[in-house]
């Protein structure tokens, strides 16, 4: 009997059973009763899931070190912990009210995004898995942009369906990150249908990516931002969505990074992906708790001629 499949199906069940039950009652629910709601999720999240703080204990202290006192590591997983279930709760919510979305959500450096599409090839939404990041392609599919992500599916089908279905309802499209030739023609042609691509490379990308520096630590990182800029000549646009104090949000959209030639074609790619992981780093380092730490980002070592 396979034990690890089982648990999987039931971890899988309970996160299906979990995000409709949390979905229904959201649906039903008066907006002022909203992060009341979301505190309390957040509360349970934060007693009974321990193998995600440790993960983020782990992840904190490898990017900080000593910068940081223990108290304030806590702090930081607390508030994580805080604003993955706000995020949550905001997106059952957000999702049905495209006019309440287009309030909650504002636009700051619209002036860059709009600069980059100008130029007709496209533009790639550099980011991370940072604040309540599948509200920001809500919000610029609210606004009229045409736009999509990469993403990786989740490892339960029901729950995945739910997800889909809503940004379905935005017009967001969903390019799956499998099978590979497949996201890669579909990502070449909306870039050449000047339309924007969401796409995060702040998670460990295994030996398939390029080792950059990353709070002083190696990082496998994917390389598509880079590589997909010089085949079809799509700008590169770092942005991030930051939670407000009072709940509302902000996308802020960098100016477009430039590319740079290296030496050669590898360097080239090695040179831009760690300019544009550093962007990451500054938003990091800036708000801590909008990232997700539960992540084990330096899980792959880098080989001896790539250190």
């Amino acid at each position: 009997m396979d034990f690890k499949k089982i648990r999987k199906s039931i971890i899988g069940f309970l996160s299906w059973f979990g995000l409709t039950t949390c979905s229904a009652i959201v649906s039903i629910m008066p907006a002022r009763f909203l992060y009341s709601f979301a505190s309390f999720v957040s509360f349970l999240a934060y007693r009974f899931a321990s193998k995600q703080k440790r993960i983020a204990l782990e992840s904190l202290n490898l990017a900080f070190g000593k910068e940081k006192s223990a108290s304030e590591l806590d702090k930081i997983v607390k508030d994580c912990f805080t604003f993955m279930s706000k995020s949550a709760v905001e997106l059952m919510f957000l999702f049905d009210k495209p006019h309440i979305l287009k309030k909650r959500v504002t636009l700051a450096g619209k002036e860059n995004l709009d600069c980059a599409l100008a130029k007709g090839c496209g533009v790639v939404l550099v980011s991370a898995h940072f604040g309540n990041f599948p509200l920001l392609l809500g919000r610029l599919a609210v606004e009229g942009y045409s736009a999509g992500g990469i993403m990786k599916p989740m490892h339960d089908k029901r729950v995945e369906g739910i997800f889909l279905e809503k940004r379905e309802k935005f017009g967001v499209k969903t390019i799956y990150s499998q099978p590979r030739d497949i996201c890669v023609n579909s990502t070449i042609q909306a870039l050449r249908n000047n339309e924007l691509i969401f796409i995060p490379i702040d998670q460990n990308f295994g030996t398939g990516g390029v080792f950059v520096n990353f709070f002083g630590r190696k990082a496998a990182t994917a390389a598509g931002p880079v590589v997909f800029a010089q085949r079809t000549g799509a700008a590169l646009l770092p942005c991030f969505i930051v939670r407000q104090s009072d709940d509302t949000h902000k996308i802020i959209f960098e100016p477009a990074v430039k590319l740079e030639e290296g030496k050669d074609a590898k360097d080239t790619i090695l040179i831009n992906i760690q300019k544009l992981t550093n962007v990451i780093e500054a938003y990091i380092r800036k708000y801590p708790a909008e990232w997700g730490w539960i992540h084990r980002r330096w899980k792959s070592q880098p080989s001896k001629k790539e250190v």
